[in-house]
């Protein structure tokens, strides 16, 4: 690959407006994996490229809420537990699965996301007030944090949602504290899967870098949004990015 000024600008913006989507609502893959594959990568060395730039990412982001007291760290290891397990199994997947069989994958898997996230909006957001649950009370919440943890492991694009559903809708944690512990999760689970990624010699590191500096930028500057502006503005945020992820997957 060339590394060019056309290049450049492609990764650093792509990562920047990827990493803001991904910290505020979901769906950053969708215009980071495209613009890996724009640029000559196959779908599983773009899908394991693009891991650096999620796990720095979302690295930055947990540690920008963390220092605004939004995270609840009590419930950061009852919640990795699950994730973790599917992580493994969904990057192990990633990995061994054959090239032509990956992207109609990715795809299909986004596509039924978002329609599934558009069946039930009131999911995305609890009403104000609401009591949070505790993981071990909330079966729900179990499984679907381990199915995030696989599809995260597997792809990452759009697995924002899914973690969205988990945490708001099962756990029932405002959208701010949900986005805190879903940087966490994806954090978590984006390294276990680089992991096995570097393992299986499927990382470009110099696109994967340049990209997870536009991607670590936007994280921090998404952060701050997501402090000061309404509960309501994240909502429609999250469901305008359901919409795009749902569009973009199925013209692609």
């Amino acid at each position: 690959m060339d590394y060019d000024l056309t290049t450049l600008i492609i990764l650093l913006v792509a990562g920047l407006l990827g990493g803001f989507v991904n910290t505020v609502a979901g769906g950053g893959s969708m215009l980071t994996l495209p613009a890996l594959m724009m640029l000559g990568m196959p779908a599983d060395i773009a899908n394991a490229t693009n891991r650096v730039g999620v796990f720095l990412q979302s690295v930055t982001s947990a540690k920008g809420f963390s220092d605004y007291g939004r995270l609840d760290s009590s419930a950061v290891g009852p919640i990795l537990v699950p994730t973790l397990a599917g992580a493994l199994i969904g990057s192990l997947a990633a990995s061994y699965l054959p090239v032509w069989l990956l992207k109609p994958t990715l795809l299909g898997s986004m596509v039924l996301l978002a329609v599934i996230m558009l069946v039930k909006p009131d999911t995305l957001s609890p009403p104000e007030g609401t009591l949070v649950r505790k993981l071990r009370d909330t079966p729900s919440a179990i499984a679907a944090l381990f199915l995030a943890g696989i599809y995260g492991g597997f792809v990452q694009a759009g697995v924002g949602f899914i973690l969205i559903a988990a945490l708001a809708g099962s756990l029932r944690y405002d959208l701010v504290r949900t986005n805190a512990l879903k940087a966490v999760c994806t954090g978590i689970f984006s390294g276990v899967a680089l992991l096995v990624f570097v393992f299986r010699d499927q990382v470009s590191w110099v696109p994967g870098l340049i990209l997870a500096v536009g991607t670590v930028t936007g994280a921090l500057v998404s952060v701050r949004f997501a402090i000061n502006v309404s509960q309501n503005t994240l909502k429609w945020l999250l469901l305008t990015m359901v919409l795009i992820t749902c569009s973009a997957a199925m013209l692609s």
